[in-house]
């Protein structure tokens, strides 16, 4: 038994450290040149790209913060109509990428778009003179298309967290005297704080390293966009690999600073009382539909960007309209049957199926380890297993693009400009890893050990106590875990753009780029693509929530 556990642990840091370890250290050992170096900290380009990047995760994390936290608490405190909805509702942005509603955002806010149209028909601006609304404010379309896309992170984060404090203690301070801020103040927020931190790093992190919403919308000047750009050319100006090094090391910081204050304060999140709290009843049936109404609202405006894809993808015309003056479906049909895009369906299926299935055996046995297990090191692994929550998918897609390209024992069989089908997949299950692991650990951490020891008592062997007991009391874990999983590996981006070189071996985010850039349908076809996966995004979404519930949140920490 100790000799299994002893090689289980010793697989796993092998697999972390050449699939996770050896791509930072490349880039780091290509980045770190000194000549390199200087060039992407001195480049007024380059800096104006970094200053950007992070002016970016300012105001995103900024507006989801603003946003996340009163949402979080209405939904934990108080009981309204449709309430056991409001975690999926919340949820939706998420099932939308961004990137594919920013051809949303260009149709309505170009200068022949709906917009203008609008301000035309009721006599604001002259016709064909209104304003360039994305050529004057891509920063601020960027900025909000992000914001609506992932402050469903930060609102988990805080209903988790929420839901673990104690009942008893704000019960306590109310029969003391205390005063809902005083409450408020004194036990609410900081028992909750990790939870706040954690959703706030990992908001700022992924809107720093964004690569797809910049893209889409023409906003080059930030540094994801710029490392993207200097693929091409790593040969005679491998600069990309010091900007790749700069998002590293902030990346990096945050991570380990967000570990450290969530170690520190990693009791406070576990103090829930077996009884619970029932939620508050609203006096006023116009405040318990007003908060419905909240929630609702919400949802609309993050998914506002998609109804220009979905009213795009069925348009035969649309220009300098408010809506589209002809309607068509034979985009959707196109999107289906083209030969450029039914190829990319199958590969995406065929990398995210296998990719989910190496997560899941990988997050169930660093699960097994973090919480049954626990010999020397484990909370290394587990810290090491999370890694990709906070490393952005642009640092490791270069990283495996670095490292197949750079050791000849590597890129006999993980070679990108071949075929990247094997890089793809490992990818996109490293990427995703940290769901499935936090699923399975939230699920352990729920069952009683006493049917294990008592199994092994009986007899039975290690991997009969783990298919038979284990797995069958954190199932609903794992399948929650695993459709997140491969869900998000369908519509990956960063990996997709990096790593998928030749058409032949395009994923489906990777075809609704290329496909977005070609003139005459493309777009068309590229938005009836985009509403396709966006469908089958949000029901494993929606099944995915009604599987895990409030555990949703711990997918999400650090």
């Amino acid at each position: 038994m100790k000799i299994v556990r002893t090689a289980t642990v010793v697989l796993l840091f092998t697999f972390f450290g050449v699939f996770l370890v050896l791509p930072l250290y490349t880039i780091l050992l290509e980045g770190l040149q000194p000549i390199y170096l200087l060039e992407a900290v001195q480049n007024p380009v380059y800096v104006s790209g970094f200053i950007n990047a992070f002016k970016i995760a300012t105001v995103v994390t900024v507006l989801v913060a603003v946003v996340s936290i009163p949402m979080a608490m209405i939904a934990h405190r108080y009981d309204f109509p449709l309430r056991s909805w409001t975690n999926a509702l919340v949820l939706l942005p998420l099932i939308l990428p961004p990137f594919v509603g920013a051809l949303g955002v260009q149709q309505l806010f170009e200068r022949t778009g709906a917009f203008n149209s609008l301000l035309t028909a009721i006599g604001l601006v002259a016709p064909g003179q209104g304003p360039d609304w994305l050529g004057q404010h891509r920063f601020a379309a960027v900025c909000l298309l992000e914001a609506l896309h992932l402050y469903p992170i930060l609102y988990l984060n805080v209903r988790t967290s929420l839901a673990n404090i104690d009942p008893a203690m704000d019960e306590a301070a109310r029969n003391l005297g205390a005063s809902e801020w005083e409450r408020l103040r004194t036990i609410t927020l900081p028992l909750i704080r990790p939870g706040l931190f954690a959703g706030g790093v990992i908001v700022f992190i992924w809107s720093f390293t964004e690569l797809g919403t910049p893209l889409m919308l023409g906003y080059l000047d930030v540094t994801p966009a710029q490392i993207f750009a200097g693929i091409g050319e790593l040969n005679s100006n491998p600069t990309a690999y010091s900007l790749v090094v700069v998002l590293l090391v902030v990346s990096s910081l945050l991570y380990f600073v967000g570990h450290y204050f969530l170690g520190r304060a990693q009791d406070l999140g576990s103090m829930k009382s077996s009884s619970g709290a029932k939620p508050a009843e609203l006096p006023h049936a116009w405040q318990r539909w007003g908060v419905t109404a909240l929630f609702i609202g919400l949802s609309l405006l993050a998914i506002f960007p998609h109804f220009g894809v979905l009213l795009l993808s069925v348009s035969r015309d649309w220009h300098e309209t408010i809506l589209p003056s002809a309607y068509t479906l034979r985009f959707y049909q196109d999107a289906v049957t083209h030969d450029f895009v039914v190829p990319s369906i199958g590969n995406s299926v065929l990398y995210a199926s296998i990719a989910t299935c190496g997560a899941v055996v990988l997050g169930l046995l660093v699960a097994l380890v973090a919480v049954r297990w626990k010999p020397p090191g484990w909370r290394l692994l587990d810290g090491i297993a999370m890694l990709p929550l906070a490393v952005p998918g642009i640092i490791l897609a270069f990283g495996y693009l670095s490292m197949a390209t750079r050791y000849d024992w590597l890129r006999s069989w993980l070679d990108p400009i071949e075929n990247p089908t094997l890089l793809l997949i490992i990818a996109y299950g490293t990427r995703r890893l940290p769901y499935v692991l936090r699923a399975a650990t939230a699920g352990l951490q729920q069952t009683p050990e006493d049917l294990e020891r008592a199994a092994a008592n009986l007899g039975a062997k290690s991997f009969t106590v783990l298919s038979r007991i284990t797995v069958p009391l954190i199932f609903a874990n794992l399948i929650g875990g695993m459709v997140f999983a491969f869900s998000f590996s369908m519509l990956e981006v960063s990996d997709s753009l990096i790593l998928a070189q030749k058409m032949e071996y395009f994923p489906i985010t990777r075809a609704i780029y290329e496909l977005s850039m070609v003139l005459g349908s493309g777009p068309y076809i590229a938005c009836a693509f985009g509403v396709w996966a966006m469908a089958f995004l949000g029901c494993s979404i929606l099944f995915a929530t009604r599987m895990l519930g409030d555990r949703m949140g711990a997918m999400f920490r650090l």
